[in-house]
């Protein structure tokens, strides 16, 4: 039976329900607050088959403008107008121009960065759609209301921690569990081994972190070893052993205990995951010198041993630095699309091989988009941004939402080109957690903005 299919206890959803709620009323910062029971409650039911959710945030505020170009020659001509220094030449993007099988209205047209052009022929295989301008939002907003303040809006646009936190929080800086990480808490019972179930290979991300899900740090290379206890303390592994009795025994104190438990964990999971990844070859030949491939690498390798692992739904972040392009964006913009569209490539190519294509769905994502108009030669911190879905899953080779006007001052410019988001990421959100098995009911208290919006789900996943 698939997980969609199985009825949910109402009791345990209105007592899920109720519980948020009163959460909420206690801690109106993060009114998606549970605890492990109540998520329990309103998810039990487990996962028959594999999902698996891949991130990937472009850390600095991608330029949307230069990731996916107006291709068409009146737009062309005035992305070209506005941005003289940065503008990609129209003739080197013939060979990554989309062809959508259903074409925009009016004769509209993009193209992806040149360095994108290992995506092209996912996006012709039906297994890439384009977001067009989606962002933070609070709710549906227009040019006037934003004009005007007379609708709540993300907190402190345009700064680079704030948005890189709502984008994988719903909350600003500070935030303590991200919507990755809710979903986490959702599915980890029904995984083999429930640490598993949020995994990092780029560091602390909030995007992971649940209320109770706590998100598992790798590195490239794999497992990240306890020092000491690895291989042999001082050349002695009897030394090894008691170091290893020592930080992970029970504890009378509270808090030292808490800490050994963690330690403990920390222990026997890299045990478990270097014994399960010893063995791994992939068939897939990933690009060298690529730090955003060598992460995308690590999770393939993860996702083939899922059976081993005892997965059944996982949630992962990679990531990739280096966007803040407030000069020499002509310069180092290409490179950085060309370490997304090798690394983005070759990974889908890794689902396909591993025959888990249709299993897992890879979304980008990154602080904010830019302005389109350029300041010498970089672009400033903007809002709206265009973004990309991958998957066997996804119902591709489309654009999904509305082309935004290329004009300074039109009608999705808030200021120096920066757009005005037309899709919000909660939306997104809420699109790939329907993919995963949540309900609709349940979604609302992962993402509470999500009500806010009358279209939660936008189509383009299967």
């Amino acid at each position: 039976m698939h997980f969609d299919d199985i009825p949910p206890d109402n009791a345990s959803r209105r007592a899920f329900l109720r519980r948020s709620a009163a959460l909420s009323i206690a801690a109106g910062a993060a009114p998606w607050a549970m605890s492990l029971a109540a998520m329990g409650e309103a998810a039990a039911q487990a996962a028959g088959d594999y999902k698996a959710l891949v991130c990937v945030f472009l850390y600095g505020g991608n330029d949307q403008a230069n990731t996916l170009v107006p291709y068409d020659a009146a737009s062309h001509e005035a992305y070209r107008l506005l941005r003289p220094n940065l503008a990609l030449d129209r003739a080197a993007l013939a060979a990554t121009a989309l062809n959508p099988a259903t074409p925009l209205a009016g004769g509209l047209q993009y193209a992806l960065a040149p360095g994108l052009a290992p995506l092209v022929p996912v996006f012709d295989a039906s297994r890439m759609a384009v977001l067009l301008n989606v962002g933070p939002l609070v709710q549906p907003t227009t040019k006037a209301q934003y004009s005007a303040r007379s609708v709540p809006l993300p907190p402190k646009l345009f700064s680079h921690n704030d948005q890189q936190s709502y984008w994988q929080s719903s909350l600003p800086e500070g935030a303590r569990t991200g919507w990755g990480g809710r979903l986490g808490d959702l599915f980890a019972s029904g995984n083999g081994n429930a640490t598993f179930t949020c995994i990092s290979v780029s560091g602390n991300a909030v995007y992971l972190t649940g209320q109770s899900a706590v998100q598992y740090q790798v590195g490239s290379g794999g497992a990240v070893p306890v020092n000491g206890v690895r291989s042999p303390l001082f050349g002695s592994a009897a030394c090894s052993t008691a170091m290893r009795t020592l930080i992970t025994q029970p504890r009378t104190h509270l808090l030292e205990n808490e800490y050994a438990t963690v330690t403990r964990r920390s222990v026997e999971s890299h045990e478990q995951l270097s014994s399960a990844l010893a063995g791994v070859t992939l068939p897939t030949t990933f690009p060298t010198g690529n730090g955003l491939a060598s992460q995308l690498q690590t999770v393939a390798r993860l996702i083939a041993e899922r059976n081993t692992l005892g997965s059944r739904r996982q949630v992962f972040f990679v990531s990739l630095g280096g966007f803040d392009t407030h000069d020499a964006l002509a310069v180092n913009h290409p490179n950085l699309m060309a370490a997304v569209g090798n690394a983005l490539g070759a990974f889908y190519q890794a689902t396909v091989d591993l025959g888990v294509a249709d299993q897992v769905t890879t979304f980008t994502a990154s602080d904010f988009g830019r302005t389109l108009v350029s300041n010498n030669d970089g672009s400033d911190h903007g809002w709206g941004s265009m973004h990309f879905v991958l998957g066997g899953a996804v119902q591709g080779r489309r654009f999904v939402g509305t082309p935004p006007v290329v004009a300074s001052g039109g009608p999705d410019d808030v200021g120096q080109g920066r757009l005005l988001p037309t899709m919000a990421v909660e939306q997104l959100a809420g699109t790939l957690a329907t993919w995963l098995g949540v309900s609709a009911t349940d979604q609302l208290a992962l993402m509470p903005n999500l009500s806010n919006f009358s279209t939660r789900n936008l189509g383009f996943m299967a």
